[in-house]
């Protein structure tokens, strides 16, 4: 049975530019608001990764508003419908967009919950090194942070191939241009434990925001720049030891970092637990919407929560892309 349109929430699309010109820098951000008239728990950012945009959240995002919480899911400087200026693709000036955006634009002033997928694990962690004191908890993954050791271990591997391909916007735009679908739909089986998740639907939409004019080089630029975030990552670290921000990396059972994660997170907090979700690969938030869920809400309210605790939908809600798309 379908969720009764008076408790799901709704969510909103809005643009900001942080920038007018020379070059443009404007963010495009979905926010979900919980329905209840009461004063939010607190605000979660969900930040996504390559190759996705914000609508990698799509079937977390009420669930996540529904318990109480104020959901905020950007598009990062260069992906879906934001701008893609030539450059500013390391974490940290991603990172400083979106404390801007929440800062400056948004007016919140108390401390966030952060989460983080793949190169958004990647964006958190810089946020949590400039921003410390705006950070409540922070939950990333899915990625090998760039100054690890499992990041130099495996930087130049097989497994990783992709990062020295897109570290040559150049050459890699050029070659996978038109062929995007192809592209990203490789990335969706290869790192899936169910990639039968990724429907053809969701496939068109995300076919078409890659093969927007410039979204291909953003993109890849993410990838180019993570040698002088790992400099950023170190430095960081040596400068003012391990963040003392709570955190938890989230990992799919079936990732090749689950093993890597804990001492990962290890080498860069002071207080850090590891996860992984079972019946997962890489895309946790697609693969086990309900586990995500349950482990980042019992990790922010820092208690277990099981499935059945949570606020009903019907299991996740299903989100259309006709919702993701749609402007108000």
């Amino acid at each position: 049975m379908a969720p009764s349109t008076s408790t799901v929430p709704a969510s909103t699309h809005h643009q900001v530019w942080l920038q007018r010109s020379n070059p443009e820098i404007r963010l495009h951000y979905i926010e979900c608001l919980p329905i209840a008239s009461s004063k939010p728990l607190g605000t979660i950012l969900l930040i996504h990764g390559f190759p996705e945009s914000s609508y990698q959240f799509r079937k977390v995002i009420p669930p996540f508003t529904s318990a109480g919480y104020r959901v905020l899911a950007p598009d990062y400087r260069g992906a879906g419908y934001s701008s893609k200026p030539p450059s500013g693709y390391t974490k940290k000036d991603i990172a400083t967009d979106l404390h801007t955006l929440l800062n400056e634009h948004l007016g919140i002033k108390e401390k966030v919950h952060l989460v983080g997928h793949d190169i958004g694990g990647m964006i958190t962690h810089a946020y949590c090194a400039l921003f410390p004191e705006s950070v409540e908890s922070v939950v990333w993954g899915e990625c090998p942070l760039p100054g690890s050791t499992v990041y130099e271990n495996t930087k130049h591997s097989l497994t990783l191939w992709h990062f020295d391909f897109h570290s040559v916007p150049d050459i890699s735009v050029q070659l996978v241009q038109g062929k995007e679908r192809m592209y990203i739909k490789h990335f969706y089986d290869r790192l899936a434990q169910n990639p039968a998740v990724f429907t053809n639907a969701d496939l068109d939409f995300y076919e078409a925001q890659y093969a927007m004019p410039g979204a291909l080089r953003a993109g890849f630029s993410t990838y180019a720049s993570f040698e002088e975030d790992a400099e950023h990552n170190r430095q960081w670290r040596q400068e003012n030891g391990k963040i003392k921000v709570r955190s938890m990396v989230l990992s799919g059972a079936g990732s090749f970092i689950a093993e890597e994660a804990e001492n990962m997170g290890a080498e860069f907090y002071e207080d850090t637990r590891h996860v992984a979700v079972e019946g997962s690969g890489h895309w946790i938030a697609e693969e086990q919407p309900e586990r995500f869920v349950e482990e980042v809400l019992g990790f922010i309210e820092g208690k277990k929560r099981d499935a059945k605790d949570l606020p009903h939908h019907g299991g996740p809600e299903r989100v259309s892309i006709e919702d993701v798309v749609a402007t108000n």
